[in-house]
């Protein structure tokens, strides 16, 4: 395996999931916790709450995609900015997209004592949908078996995430999902515009069968 920011930044993720385990502590000091952030001030947590997941099935999850999707991301902006520049702005990048993408469940639920949310879900979903600007044919599986390109489920991704995010019917913060995603799509036409034109031209004579 590379030694890549991104395997780095699996590793970090892994490591401090794991210690929470075993620390409830740093679990709560942890969480994404809208009230505590509004009344104690406690801002920390919009970053620490993308490095915890409530178990390993949550962690996986996470870290596979982010690994796969990561790594190109991390690549184009390598070449885009240089090695050096590249690296920073990926770190940035993936930081803000957690940051960003908890915002509006901040907004929903700042006045809230009993919500919390855990999980680099926000990034992760920039990540995946950066990706698909840069590459929209290149195909997604889900779980090795269901393969579509990625355009196409990646729209059926964001229709599902604002669905599950109106009705609220779990305990998945479904708008991290929504707002990760679409950060990723803004941050790659703001850094390089022409991608939608590239973006349509790739996508406009798709044929499924």
């Amino acid at each position: 395996m590379e030694l890549s920011l991104t395997v780095i930044l699996i590793a970090i993720t892994c490591a401090s999931s794991y210690y929470a385990w075993k620390n409830p502590a740093f679990i709560e000091k942890s969480l994404f916790t809208p009230y505590r952030v509004n009344r104690q001030k406690e801002y920390a947590r919009f970053i620490l709450s993308g490095f915890i997941h409530k178990d390993g099935v949550h962690l996986l999850f996470n870290m596979f995609t982010f690994y796969f999707f990561g790594q190109v991301v991390e690549q184009f902006l390598g070449y885009f900015f240089g090695a050096n520049w590249g690296n920073l702005v990926f770190v940035l990048f993936y930081l803000t997209a957690i940051v960003v993408s908890d915002i509006p469940t901040y907004i929903k639920e700042k006045d809230n004592p009993s919500y919390h949310a855990l999980g680099a879900s926000g990034g992760t979903a920039a990540m995946v949908f950066a990706s698909i600007i840069l590459m929209p044919l290149a195909d997604i599986c889900i779980f090795g078996i269901f393969c579509l390109p990625g355009f196409l489920l990646g729209a059926m991704f964001l229709a599902y995430a604002y669905y599950k995010g109106k009705v609220a019917d779990d305990n998945i913060n479904h708008d991290a999902h929504l707002y990760g995603a679409l950060f990723g799509i803004v941050f790659i036409l703001l850094l390089e515009p022409a991608r939608a034109g590239h973006f349509w031209d790739q996508i406009k004579g798709f044929q499924l069968f």
